[in-house]
């Protein structure tokens, strides 16, 4: 139940079992187009995809070094480790960083970005991380901001590693320029391919404008792609055909019902470990689907309480990160989760507290999440 990564279909790891093939051959232009068009539709986008061999954090630098230049203004909202990183990654390439800053747990306001924006008439971008992993927040008005980008076409750059897959996400109607996730989170894949969908105005800009780096001049992607179907280095090959089987598995059940499923379970753990006796971490307003993050009950030892969920209960949550390390854990809610996994870790997690000596309502706990459930 980490928040990545995430457990992993059978089917999706047979899939790497798979004979070595020759990345400049017919057998690949198969499987990497069929892998392209899928990631286009889980995205909702006419773009184009690029499947990088890196991890989340690679496709999120991409998209920096491919379309910032020095001195490009860029605003970007920060309230965790993962948006604070972000910010360090576009001013280390040169940009003129406008932060919204608000404090873990909370969300900047929509009116605080159009604030940022009339104030800022020259920006290039927005960029945002759409669920703050570290915080389990989570930005509910990404439809709105193309109204501020249009003003004077800035682009529009989602970070969405951790929930893509997870929750809605149709990228064009939403005007989003680039996004990108890891395969590791909600697409239920072992890490390692992380999608980043450009669409053609961007992928214009970088083509014109291309980095002075190598491996992740996505110039070069769309080059190959387009002469060849291929990349211009070797791909991580067994990745590629987990990462497709996993693009079959979304596809099959269906995004709406995928979104839904998601949904229901968050519900659920947020509903029956909160009849525990936790309380979630972030503000209501900004509390992620994908990622529960809970306060520790007073004197709570964290490595304590995660061991002996883990060697007891089999069940892995994540702790907190630089100044909540301690202070909260969190849950991972995609991929696969579903009835099973939600009931097994509310039950698994009153019983280590009860175990170490708290009171719990762990059964009224689990009714509650049962009868979220029933909506599955």
């Amino acid at each position: 139940m980490l928040p990545g990564p995430t457990n992993v279909p059978e089917r999706v790891m047979r899939a790497m079992i798979t004979p070595m093939i020759n990345h400049r051959s017919d057998d690949f232009v198969e499987l990497y187009e069929d892998a392209v068009e899928k990631t286009k539709k889980v995205f909702q986008s006419e773009g184009e995809a690029v499947l990088l061999s890196a991890s989340g954090t690679g496709a999120v630098e991409a998209s920096v070094i491919n379309l910032i230049k020095k001195g490009d203004k860029v605003i970007i909202p920060v309230n965790g480790e993962f948006s604070g990183r972000l910010a360090q990654v576009l001013e280390g390439a040169g940009a003129s960083v406008v932060k919204l800053e608000t404090k873990p747990g909370e969300n900047a306001t929509f009116d605080s970005i159009k604030e940022a924006f009339d104030n800022n008439k020259d920006v290039k971008a927005f960029y945002c991380v759409w669920n703050e992993t570290s915080t389990g927040t989570m930005i509910k008005y990404l439809d709105k901001i193309k109204n501020l980008t249009a003003r004077n076409d800035a682009y529009y750059v989602v970070d969405g590693v951790s929930i893509i897959g997870g929750e809605e996400f149709p990228m064009d109607k939403w005007g989003v320029d680039v996004a990108m996730t890891g395969a590791q989170k909600a697409f239920a894949a072992p890490p390692g391919i992380s999608p980043i969908v450009v669409n053609a105005r961007t992928q214009k800009y970088m083509n014109a404008n291309p980095p002075s780096t190598m491996y992740f001049n996505l110039s070069r992607y769309f080059k190959y792609y387009e002469e060849a179907k291929h990349t211009p280095f070797t791909p991580a090959l067994p990745l590629l055909y987990a990462y497709r089987e996993a693009m079959n598995v979304i596809l099959e059940e269906g995004l709406d019902k995928r979104i839904r499923r998601h949904r229901i379970c968050s519900d659920a753990l947020y509903s029956g470990l909160s009849a525990i006796g936790l309380t979630p971490f972030a503000k209501e307003d900004a509390r992620s689907t994908v990622v529960v993050a809970l306060n520790y009950l007073d004197g709570l030892e964290d490595k304590t309480f995660r061991n002996t969920l883990a060697e007891k209960f089999r069940v892995l949550v994540a702790g907190g990160f630089g100044n909540l390390k301690g202070k909260v854990f969190r849950v991972g809610c995609m991929g696969e989760v579903n009835r099973y996994h939600v009931m097994r870790t509310i039950s698994a997690i009153g019983s280590t507290l009860d175990m170490m000596g708290y009171k719990t309502k762990s059964v009224e706990a689990l009714k509650i999440a049962d009868e979220k459930l029933k909506a599955l």
